[in-house]
């Protein structure tokens, strides 16, 4: 799959020195030595981060939080974008079989980044959810939010996400490039805001306009990365009572688990893949998601 995070060594901001590709999906080739639980030809997916194994963090999942430090494929670390990888076996997570390898790639990253949003906020079928930026997390959160029963509100600023979103069950579109959002929000709650935001953009005007457009008592959560945000504090946070949360991606059990729940609650996550391209079309599908007009865009490898 091809993320978000994918666009910064494409557009220069920073080195690309390891084999690119932190999404994989596949099938175990080979064992290494000592290893145990899996046999050539099972499907998996690759969490994406090996850390020391042994640490607090490693031992609940949370291997990127590494007391020791961390490799991430595709960055400091060779990644999926090549026909094989060499993983740990710590970091392999059975792919369900109603899930094909392109769903995989999705849960691999965004798709499970936004279920762990989604967790963090426990959004549930009482609330109504504010979306910021409908790319392939927010459009993930938009989906999975509307299996977990909320009132969805997408917004973004291209026409083509929005329309998206709503295929994939937003009960509200905003574009913020057309009105403003916060008093748009505020509009389709009875005047009070939101009882969840979700930023996915990273954006410092999507984040404050997360906070200002939840209610009193809600909750908010970042998940979009870079950038730095200023609030006023006052009025903003602390005389609304509001709960922020910041969330990076997600631990090995919380992969599983989303997996698990696209399966049970037959989200179909197939249809957020709109994109699908070999790996020597990369110089196009990295100019089209560059774009900002599509779903999820994933490479796939003959076999």
């Amino acid at each position: 799959g091809i993320c978000g995070s994918d666009l910064s060594p494409y557009r220069g901001a920073r080195e690309q020195t390891h084999v690119s590709g932190h999404e994989p999906c596949g099938t175990v080739d080979a064992l290494g030595e000592g290893v145990t639980g899996w046999r050539g030809g099972d499907r998996v997916i690759v969490h994406h981060y090996e850390g020391c194994g042994s640490c607090k963090y490693c031992r609940v999942g949370y291997t990127q939080l590494c007391l020791h430090g961390h490799v991430v494929y595709g960055f400091s670390g060779n990644g999926g974008n090549a026909d094989s990888m060499v993983v740990g076996a710590s970091t392999l997570l059975p792919l369900p079989d109603r899930l094909s390898f392109e769903a995989g790639a999705a849960v691999a990253c965004g798709t499970g980044t936004a279920y762990m949003a989604l967790k963090r906020l426990d959004v549930s079928g009482r609330d109504s959810l504010a979306i910021y930026g409908q790319g392939p997390v927010g459009l993930s959160a938009t989906m999975l939010a509307t299996a977990m029963g909320a009132r969805v509100v997408a917004i973004d600023v291209a026409p083509d996400r929005l329309a998206l979103a709503e295929r994939y069950g937003a009960a509200e579109t905003i574009n913020a490039a057309v009105e403003e959002p916060v008093q748009a929000v505020r509009e389709l709650t009875h005047g009070e805001g939101a009882d969840a935001t979700l930023d996915c953009t990273g954006q410092p005007s999507a984040r404050v306009n997360a906070v200002r457009s939840a209610r009193v008592w809600g909750r908010v959560c970042f998940v979009g990365e870079g950038n730095t945000t200023t609030f006023d504090v006052s009025p903003d946070v602390i005389h609304k009572n509001l709960t922020i949360y910041g969330s990076w991606t997600f631990s090995t059990v919380g992969m599983a688990e989303c997996a698990q729940f696209i399966v049970d609650r037959r989200v179909p996550i197939e249809d957020l893949i709109t994109n699908r391209f070999s790996l020597d079309q990369a110089s196009d599908a990295f100019a089209l998601f560059d774009t900002g007009t599509t779903g999820k865009c994933v490479f796939v490898l003959p076999g």
